[in-house]
């Protein structure tokens, strides 16, 4: 295949159009704008069929478009992924971000770190077609995702910061931050396997908050404060 008729840039194949042949334009009956349509098929294509095995083709045929129109948005598959990616990390980092500033004086470290937990799981929960599934593809381990992957890291060593804070004396003396922070976004992520099975629910919801709490040594009336607060908290935030 020579270079700009697949992914690389545009594609060879820009006839004029035909009678039948795909359009221009994503059809706006969706509801989406034409770049979200693109990444919806692909966050379905790249899921279904993993990321190696889809090309710009593909996606562009999902949507019911021209190779040459996609491009247009996206300069190829890995712009899409990034974009894809980053909408599952960003929306956990704004509001926290908040946050933190604010801990340990009006906000307190628990409710804060439950608010973070709660976020972090609605934002995986909602991510097109379970794309947190593709964290750990080789590829996002390239270049052309540093972006992405210093996003995660600042939401894990977030989850590390106010997991310290909010710990006992005896898990602060035994686990390092960036340990802690490790072991709480995964715990975070944990819904990213849930939705391989079903549709995540508040009791999954409840349920991942409250293991992380535990897991920094909180007792049931701790967790309980805690998840007051966190609504609170998130309740503000939204006004």
């Amino acid at each position: 295949m020579t270079a700009g008729c697949e992914d690389g840039g545009m594609p060879a194949d820009d006839r004029p159009a035909r009678l039948g042949r795909p359009r221009a334009q994503p059809d706006t009956a969706s509801g989406l704008s034409p770049r979200d349509q693109i990444l919806d098929a692909a966050a379905a294509l790249f899921v279904e069929n993993g990321f190696s095995a889809t090309s710009t083709r593909a996606i562009a045929e999902r949507v019911g478009i021209r190779q040459a129109s996609l491009y247009y948005h996206f300069a190829g598959k890995d712009d899409l992924l990034v974009e894809l990616l980053t909408t599952s990390v960003r929306p956990s980092l704004d509001v926290v971000r908040g946050l933190v500033d604010r801990v340990p004086g009006s906000v307190s470290a628990a409710g804060a770190l439950a608010a973070l937990v709660l976020i972090d799981v609605d934002t995986l929960a909602r991510t097109p077609h379970n794309i947190g599934t593709l964290y750990m593809l080789p590829e996002v381990q390239g270049d052309r995702y540093d972006g992405f992957r210093a996003d995660r890291q600042e939401l894990q060593d977030t989850y590390g910061r106010l997991g310290t804070l909010a710990a006992t004396a005896d898990i602060r003396a035994t686990v390092t931050p960036e340990r802690l922070g490790g072991i709480l976004i995964q715990l975070a992520e944990t819904v990213i396997q849930l939705r391989r099975d079903r549709e995540v629910d508040d009791q999954d919801r409840e349920a991942i908050t409250g293991t992380c709490l535990r897991a920094c040594g909180l007792t049931p009336d701790a967790v309980a404060t805690a998840r007051r607060d966190a609504t609170a908290l998130l309740t503000a935030a939204s006004v």
